[in-house]
């Protein structure tokens, strides 16, 4: 398998985080989607990031997707999303209000980055609905009794809440007081400490 992307990108890297964990090798191609987006337009006419290129040369695009293909792979008892209800839907409700987060976030920099005057209705749209997200998010992650978000093993979900944090604080340093989240920044911190988080990272790189 082949992973395009950079781990910048917190999409791009809860795949890489999960393919390590599952033990699936793959190649990683860091391809930019500015400055390399012909290269991955060649396997993904979107030009977006993450895209897995499978061993038969099919392609499979966005992570939610990726994920869900992944879990295929691997035995029910491995899946790091639940496949008996309700625990699935509790577990993507989390993974899909992380990336939520990320996707904010990611607004919130294009429109400050490439926009000559960023529109203020936009901004304080977009950071509205971050902090409501993590109001969500620290109370639910608060609630939890056990060692990861649902339970002693570590999934999706809790993959997915990591890597937003850490996009999001790299990407705008002075948005979120972490000190007002203590459960997320203990769960961040949790995660970050793992060999597989250590490994599977890059410090932001902004699109020139």
């Amino acid at each position: 398998m082949i992973l395009i992307g950079q781990y910048d990108s917190p999409f791009v890297r809860r795949v890489g985080v999960a393919l390590r964990l599952y033990d699936i090798p793959f190649e990683h191609r860091p391809w930019s989607t500015f400055g390399e987006a012909e290269k991955i337009r060649a396997y993904n006419p979107l030009s977006r990031v993450p895209t897995l290129v499978l061993d038969d040369g099919s392609v499979v695009i966005e992570s939610h997707m990726i994920l869900d293909y992944l879990d295929s792979l691997v035995p029910a008892e491995r899946a790091m999303f639940p496949r008996a209800e309700p625990a699935r839907r509790e577990a993507l409700r989390i993974a899909a209000l992380a990336t939520g987060f990320s996707d904010k976030a990611v607004s919130l920099f294009y429109e400050l980055r490439l926009h000559e005057a960023a529109s203020d209705l936009w901004l304080a749209r977009c950071r509205a609905q971050i902090a409501a997200v993590l109001g969500v998010l620290e109370k639910d992650r608060a609630a939890g009794a056990g060692g990861w978000w649902f339970g002693d093993r570590i999934g999706h979900a809790d993959i997915a809440v990591a890597c937003a944090l850490r996009h999001a604080n790299e990407v705008h340093p002075d948005l979120i007081g972490m000190e007002d989240y203590p459960a997320l920044r203990a769960h961040a911190e949790k995660a970050e400490a793992l060999p597989v988080f250590q490994e599977i990272r890059q410090d932001f790189i902004p699109p020139a």
